[in-house]
């Protein structure tokens, strides 16, 4: 999506502050005991409050209102029963249908105590999507965000999970172009100005880059056990710093 006149500007602002509301009551809400599911039973209480629905259930299907990964699930984890426990590291990926928008973002957190280790992780993530802030802007190529997450995640001693990346939004949840998280020279499409595109880092502690599919169809997980974060916001590039339309 290329937004192009006002009403498109206010329509996706309007589908991401539905998105930053639910991320805020999802935090507020994270403590040892509570579930995945009652996560997920709050998103949807705060959609139905804005006439929302989950984006991932209507076009594919997914069993959810939002994807609640933990520990070593990178995206896409389908809510369960099990409560949360302390040191847990826990990403948050919302994703509503607003009245013919689509807006996506994710935050990851730990259950406190967290350990040193997760708080690096989860630090290092979004320094990563700050990076990649800093290399968006219309004239750029594509793979500059990418370069530049890479290299931010680098430095920190962690890895990218090469298999997942970022993508175009707005009338649909998943549009062109791909956003990888790393360096792809053969990816020479530019960014411009008004393109409304999701930038998600996702990192591990492990060594591997890899992922795999769980059993239930939709889990991501690392494939060496290592933990995961995850931070997205959707954004609209300009000639300047992108304007963050989820925070």
């Amino acid at each position: 999506m290329t937004i192009t006149t006002e009403a498109e500007l206010q329509g996706m602002q309007r589908a991401g502050q539905v998105v930053a509301e639910t991320l805020r009551t999802l935090r507020a809400a994270i403590r040892p005991g509570i579930t995945p599911a009652e996560l997920d039973a709050l998103a949807g209480r705060v959609f139905r409050r804005h006439g929302a629905r989950s984006a991932p259930r209507m076009t594919y299907g997914a069993p959810v209102n939002v994807f609640v990964s933990v520990n070593d699930d990178i995206v896409h984890g389908l809510p369960t029963r099990r409560p949360l426990a302390a040191g847990d590291v826990v990403s948050l990926d919302v994703t509503p249908y607003v009245d013919g928008f689509v807006a996506d973002a994710a935050v990851t957190v730990a259950v406190p105590p967290a350990s040193p280790v997760a708080l690096r992780l989860i630090e290092c993530t979004e320094a990563a999507f700050g990076a990649g802030m800093a290399a968006a802007r219309a004239g750029q190529p594509v793979h500059a965000i990418g370069r530049a997450v890479e290299q931010e995640v680098k430095r920190r001693g962690f890895t990218v999970l090469r298999e997942l990346f970022g993508h175009g939004i707005g009338r649909a949840i998943h549009e062109e172009p791909n956003v990888p998280n790393y360096y792809r020279a053969r990816d020479r499409q530019k960014l411009h100005e008004g393109l409304v595109i999701a930038v998600e880092p996702m990192v591990s502690t492990g060594k591997s880059p890899r992922v795999r599919t769980l059993r239930d169809g939709w889990t991501l997980s690392t494939t060496d056990g290592g933990l995961a974060a995850h931070f997205e916001h959707t954004v609209m590039i300009t000639a300047a710093q992108p304007l963050i339309l989820t925070a």
